[in-house]
């Protein structure tokens, strides 16, 4: 689902991607300059190795995403920390940013229920 970044208004712009077992469900809305705000719900389970056993287990997911998008580069004049993801192009692609969500979760330490106990 590609969305134009200069068509999101105030007004909350919902979307819905789903990929095998996992939901990534929210809404883009403006928020001031050239950013775009992303509340999303990311769940469903997904296809791990156990970082202990190296036995592929499924695990769950169950996330709130916040992050914005920019329209062009994004300069932090407020010196604020923001999670912010840079459109060069004026669109954003909903599902790639739905597979690098997956990813950086997958990149983190996880072990299956039968090591953790």
């Amino acid at each position: 689902m590609k969305v134009v970044l200069r068509r999101v208004t105030k007004m909350p712009l919902d979307f819905e991607v789903k990929s095998n077992e996992i939901t990534f469900k929210g809404y883009l809305e403006y928020h001031k300059g050239k950013l775009i705000l992303l509340k999303a719900k990311l769940y469903g389970y997904i296809q791990k190795d156990c970082d202990i056993c190296a036995e592929e287990f499924k695990m769950p997911l169950d996330e709130d995403i916040e992050l914005f998008i920019s329209d062009g580069i994004f300069e932090d004049e407020d010196n604020v920390s923001l999670d912010v993801v840079e459109s060069f192009d004026g669109e954003v692609e909903i599902e790639e940013l739905l597979h690098s969500e997956i990813e950086l979760i997958k990149s983190d330490y996880h072990s299956c229920d039968k090591c953790k106990n």
